[in-house]
């Protein structure tokens, strides 16, 4: 059945968010709430970033939602739902890292066997060999020192035609970095982390610093209607790519 790409939107929504009722009414309200106000899911759906049986390493990934949705995605359209106007989506592999027990927790109870969650810090933890690494939002939580490490060892992950995407905040972005930061600050402090020092970088120095690891980056925008200073970085190794905005 063809959806229109509003409607596949909202199918994704449900379907994606309903195995956290098992959770609880918090993880259940939260993930219905992220994915339906965040545009980086669609967004990641609408580009077909990832390749087809990609092994996705999920670093920061709190309780799951990305894997939940890119599994609610693939269930869909094996189901015979999706939109014409999207490219099909890929079977993947997904490990993700968090920090917080309790997330991994919530993952594990919602995603269960379809997906691997740890607990563990992605400064010390082993990333092994994967297709695809994914770090959203969470880049800014370490020090700077600590981010040129992760990107090294990132690189180090990949094969040679891997694909490392991160949204950052754009330190340059001016007052819209200065409500993305209050945003992050105060989704880090209802979480139970305390007040967070944030490590942010101007747009032009992470594509430096990516480039500087043989990385071309091309930049999206992934805000929707919020004055926002996010961007997609989405940075690949052995091909050209242009740059977005």
């Amino acid at each position: 059945m063809t959806l229109s790409p509003e409607t596949l939107r909202r199918r994704l929504i449900d379907h994606a968010s309903e195995p956290y009722r098992a959770v609880g009414r918090f993880a259940y309200h939260f993930a219905r709430g992220k994915l339906g106000c965040d545009p980086v899911f669609v967004g990641l759906l609408q580009r077909g970033l990832f390749p087809d049986d990609a092994r996705i390493l999920d670093l920061g990934c709190g309780q799951g939602l990305l894997a939940a949705w890119l599994l609610a995605a693939r269930q869909l359209y094996d189901a015979g739902e999706w939109s014409a106007q999207w490219p099909a989506p890929p079977r993947v592999a997904i490990r993700g890292i968090d920090l917080l027990p309790i997330a991994v927790q919530r993952a594990h109870v919602a995603v269960g066997k379809r997906a691997r969650f740890e607990a563990g810090d992605m400064r010390q933890m082993d990333f092994g060999q994967v297709d695809v690494v994914v770090i959203m939002d969470a880049a800014h939580y370490v020090d700077e020192r600590c981010q040129d490490d992760i990107l090294r060892r990132v690189r180090a992950a990949l094969p040679p035609n891997g694909l490392f995407l991160t949204r950052v905040g754009d330190a340059g972005g001016g007052l819209r970095f200065q409500l993305s930061n209050w945003i992050d600050r105060t989704v880090v402090l209802f979480r139970g982390m305390g007040w967070p020092r944030l490590h942010c970088r101007s747009l032009p120095d992470w594509i430096q610093a990516l480039e500087a690891l043989g990385f071309r980056v091309e930049t999206a925008v992934m805000n929707g209607d919020l004055p926002l200073a996010n961007v997609m970085l989405i940075a690949r190794l052995g091909e050209q790519s242009g740059a977005g905005a």
